[in-house]
């Protein structure tokens, strides 16, 4: 992902927010609900593909390209069960440093997964989120392969996003 500078901030309309949470509920289904809110802010970068929804000043939702998923502090602060893909313990030290997942390290993923749709990457253990990323196969095919790239890491802890703070 691009660099990215904060450009400006305020507050959308309640017919902006329905389309936003229109396109959540697309990505994620019911557990758009556990974002619903009354006041969000936009917050626009010098990435135009780019573009973060604060939700009590904390951003917990991210438009990138044509979709709109939780940020990773997101996913943490209001987990939900949707696009999960959880890995190994081996593979938990590369991912939260920003490594793609590859399927060695892949050990369960929910069926709702869809090519080049964004996913949260979890620890299989305790399913706390660890990334989220563009899954580059669907679930059938992640199912079917034993190897290779099965998601590109966009969004890490440590990364620009994570430390992003109001």
């Amino acid at each position: 992902m691009k660099k990215f500078i904060v450009k400006k901030r305020h507050s959308i309309r309640k017919g902006q927010i329905a389309d936003v949470f229109k396109r959540l509920r697309d990505q994620i289904g019911d557990g758009a609900s556990l974002f619903t809110s009354d006041i969000i802010e936009i917050l626009e970068t010098s990435n135009n593909d780019l573009t973060f929804y604060l939700i009590g000043k904390k951003p917990l939702l991210m438009e990138y390209g044509n979709w709109v998923f939780p940020t990773l502090k997101g996913a943490i602060d209001r987990p939900f069960p949707q696009r999960r893909i959880a890995v190994d313990s081996g593979a938990i030290p590369y991912v939260v440093n920003g490594a793609d997942v590859m399927r060695p390290g892949i050990t369960n993923f929910t069926p709702d997964i869809q090519t080049l749709a964004p996913v949260q990457v979890v620890d299989d253990r305790y399913g706390k989120p660890l990334a989220i990323g563009i899954a580059l196969l669907d679930s059938q095919k992640i199912r079917e392969s034993t190897t290779g790239k099965m998601c590109k890491t966009v969004h890490f802890v440590g990364d620009e996003i994570w430390n992003l703070e109001f």
